[in-house]
């Protein structure tokens, strides 16, 4: 009776449950689902600071919120989208994904997987604190530029650890899926026969590793020039604030293409599985995801047009941006190759991942504005750029996040979703994400600046259009909440065939991984 006993207690310390299990956990399947919780919990919270800000910018004039609190709302809701939602979300389906399409047991470091998740609760715990201090939360933006994020209270060095903590929990999970994709991958499977999602993964964990130690030295200045009498960023003491923008950019502009680079794999896996064809080019994707990478480091100065550089550095960083257009052209080219008198059908994956094409080539296209250096002295800090990033991390980032999840949710619960509510979420969020920031590429381009909470009576119609997208897109978030929740509970039973007329196509790979490559062409029976 005793070795029964024995057995039991331990099986117990190796199978904890309840919390000790999510605490504890070093399987990558339960963290990818931790990253991915947090992550739509962090899209919720910041979400809510994005209302904030619309409901203000409804009308002209001061509401709601005292102009202080206004740009508070925009650096949270700017670091917690950035640093809380997109990136661990991203993270979160590497977790998930990443093993099963290299045919790996698990991620090469397990507890250093569990340790980077268990960082980030509290990182934003702190980041959430500050807006509790005295003088509030840091209200300077995302970008975080002296001399005006010196101004910040007593919040301050809890925004500078939080920052620090973040970067730490990204270069950590960088490290273990650099070395669970190079020594773990199953015999046979050479990189150029690795799925799209595995290879954006590790060009972005490269990206990671490069660019999250210059922010992190950033801060650290910003942090010795408010108390320790440095002056690297402080024009008195014979610095220079226009530094910190060089270095500032030098990571911002890299972890744009952090947050992208992953959306391109997601629907690189998509669009092949719901058009019944193999990928369009499988090469010339890897090679332009990588060519999007490294020309991401050579272009970062395009964000400071306007500090008086001089026309050689305005001449290279305009044709430089220019450039990134070739590979992301290309890619472009490719997904609708793919389509291109493929079997069609519009499950909800494929609808998302449609939106994500379309709508992050807009973004693109205003991206190639802002690029020329001449005209961009009008759009710079106007809603102009506003409408720019949203619609490359909203359709674009959090379109292909929301594809990704309906697409692997019957892999990951074993039920299948809802198909009327995916597509009912949808349609809202499409429709309204476009009635949210197409306008504002007209108040931008009529001189409508941003990160101020009062605005000409002009702008008057455009922003509450603006407005009442924000809030349509907001609420429908609700529901893809609840789409999540029901289908985690149960349901209709998800088949080895779960997408229908998909018949022989590996949608997802079983786990164990069998022994062969996964990227062969879909045999359609």
């Amino acid at each position: 009776m005793s070795s029964v006993t024995t057995t039991q207690d331990h099986h117990d310390d190796h199978h904890p449950t309840g919390l000790k299990r999510w605490l504890t956990t070093t399987n990558h399947k339960d963290i990818g689902t931790l990253y991915l919780v947090f992550s739509l919990t962090m899209f919720l919270f910041g979400g809510s600071m994005a209302l904030v800000i619309r409901a203000e910018l409804f009308q002209p004039g001061l509401q709601l919120v005292d102009p202080g609190f206004f740009n508070q709302m925009t650096t949270m809701h700017a670091l917690i989208m950035v640093f809380g939602a997109i990136m661990p979300a991203f993270v979160g389906l590497a977790n998930w994904m990443v093993p099963l399409m290299v045919g790996a047991p698990d991620m090469a470091l397990p507890r250093l997987n569990n340790w980077s998740f268990w960082i980030l609760p509290m990182a934003f715990t702190l980041l959430g604190m500050t807006l509790l201090f005295p003088g509030g939360a840091p209200a300077a933006g995302w970008t975080m530029y002296p001399p005006l994020v010196l101004q910040t209270g007593d919040a301050f060095p809890f925004l500078i650890f939080a920052v620090h903590l973040m970067g730490i929990s990204s270069v950590l999970g960088a490290i273990n899926i650099i070395v669970t994709i190079m020594n773990m991958r199953a015999p046979g499977m050479g990189l150029l026969k690795m799925p799209l999602f595995v290879w954006t993964w590790l060009i972005t964990a490269y990206l990671l590793i490069l660019v999250m130690p210059v922010l992190a030295g950033a801060v650290t200045m910003l942090l010795t020039d408010k108390y320790f009498g440095t002056s690297f960023f402080l024009a008195a003491g014979g610095g220079d604030p226009v530094m910190f923008q060089h270095i500032f950019w030098f990571f911002g502009h890299p972890e744009v293409y952090i947050m992208i680079l992953p959306a391109f794999g997601v629907v690189s896996q998509i669009i092949p599985t719901f058009s019944r064809k193999p990928l369009f080019g499988y090469d010339s994707m890897v090679y332009a995801t990588a060519s999007i990478a490294f020309l991401s480091f050579i272009v970062w100065a395009h964000h400071m047009f306007t500090v008086g550089m001089p026309l050689a550095g305005q001449l290279f960083f305009m044709f430089s941006t220019m450039l990134i257009a070739v590979p992301t052209g290309v890619k472009v080219f490719n997904w609708v190759a793919t389509m291109w008198k493929g079997a069609m059908t519009f499950e909800t994956p494929m609808l998302f991942a449609l939106a994500f094409v379309f709508l992050f080539t807009i973004g693109g296209f205003s991206g190639l504005m802002l690029a020329i250096a001449p005209a961009d002295m009008q759009y710079h800090d106007t809603y102009f750029v506003v409408a720019h990033f949203h619609y490359v991390l909203v359709p674009g980032a959090a379109f292909a996040i929301m594809a990704a999840v309906y697409y692997w949710l019957p892999k990951w619960t074993g039920y299948m979703y809802n198909e009327t509510l995916g597509k009912l979420h949808f349609w809202l969020s499409a429709i309204s994400v476009n009635v949210t920031f197409f306008p504002q590429h007209f108040v931008g381009l009529a001189g409508m600046p941003r990160r101020i909470p009062d605005y000409a009576t002009q702008f008057t119609d455009f922003n509450a259009i603006s407005s009442v997208g924000a809030f349509v897109f907001g609420f429908s978030q609700l529901l893809f909440a609840y789409i999540i929740w029901s289908c985690a509970r149960g349901g209709q039973k998800a088949t080895d065939q779960v997408w229908e007329g998909a018949d022989g196509l590996e949608w997802t790979v079983p786990s164990p991984a069998p022994h062969h490559t996964f990227d062969t062409p879909p045999v359609i029976k």
